[in-house]
């Protein structure tokens, strides 16, 4: 009597996929960091590399790229979430590298380009050989043409015409000192993946991902949430709405949208419909233009 075939479901092959990279990064690099803000698809990155290594800890620590505009929600789910996790985090500031004149803040233009500077400067620091990164293809076009594993050379650089074949998931690691690989675990997954298996997974996350009442500003078809960080411009007028956040970044450039969904269910639902990334339709900083995004990786950013 043949035995029955074992089919793993959509989610689990995802995961299964994300378990294997995880361990195949730790098999063979010698300092690995996940890059952790305590958004979403950081928290399922750390859900997933928990359950690779179970019962021991992640063998690697967590490095938050701080712009210093943060939601205070998320930073009190970040610190509570190392905790809980007992993990090491270390914060690579963007306002040390104000403070030490490495870069230069436009008020206008906000902070977020500034933090390739801070996350390069973190992975040298540390000697960091391997950044496990939450991107996903889905989210923009540059980082669908993004490999799993992503080699960056001396300067963190990347050069998108020159990247490594990935037949049949072999994933090629091979690099010199000062050179390293952003790995990506959950390349494969979609916004609504995410949400699915937040939902079946019951993982954690910040509160600002769920409906409540805030205080909002309409600036260029978004919303952005009124903080100590947003200066307001001429004619703008602060008002309140029901919203939630679809990613989380800096507080002057993420943008919310207004919804009543209170529960990963609900939020799945919503995600179904819907027909622009998260990306796409709450962040200001990448609309500067067609290649922005593209523009940033080449010189080293996420």
């Amino acid at each position: 009597m043949a035995s029955p075939a074992y089919e793993l479901t959509h989610l689990e092959a995802l995961e299964a996929e994300a378990v294997h990279i995880f361990r195949e990064v730790a098999a063979t690099f010698e300092r690995p960091v996940l890059l952790f803000s305590g958004g979403k698809d950081s928290m399922v990155m750390l859900h997933v590399a928990a359950k690779a290594f179970w019962p021991s800890p992640p063998p690697f620590p967590v490095m938050h790229v701080d712009t210093g505009h943060n939601f205070d929600e998320v930073i009190e789910f970040r610190d509570r979430t190392v905790d809980a996790y007992g993990l090491r985090l270390v914060v690579s500031s963007v306002q040390d590298d104000i403070d030490a004149g490495r870069v230069v803040e436009d008020p206008k233009a906000g902070r977020n380009r500034l933090q390739t500077a801070a996350l390069l400067r973190g992975i040298r620091e540390h000697s960091f050989d391997a950044v496990f990164g939450g991107a996903r293809r889905d989210e923009e076009k540059a980082r669908a043409k993004e490999r799993v594993f992503s080699f960056r050379d001396e300067f963190g650089q990347w050069d998108p015409r020159n990247q490594r074949p990935e037949l049949w998931d072999l994933y090629n690691g091979r690099h010199r000192k000062g050179e390293h690989i952003r790995v990506f675990p959950l390349s494969n997954w979609t916004e609504l993946d995410i949400w699915k298996y937040i939902e079946a997974e019951d993982v954690d996350l910040p509160s600002i991902y769920y409906s409540h009442r805030r205080a909002v500003v309409q600036r260029d078809g978004m919303l952005l949430a009124r903080t100590r960080f947003l200066a307001l411009n001429e004619g703008e007028s602060p008002y309140e709405a029901t919203v939630r956040f679809r990613t989380v970044g800096d507080a002057t450039c993420t943008g919310c949208v207004e919804s009543t969904a209170t529960s990963p269910g609900e939020v799945v639902a919503e995600v179904a419909v819907s027909r622009l990334t998260e990306r796409g339709a709450t962040r200001a900083d990448d609309r500067i233009s067609e290649a922005g995004m593209e523009d940033r990786k080449k010189e080293g950013y996420f």
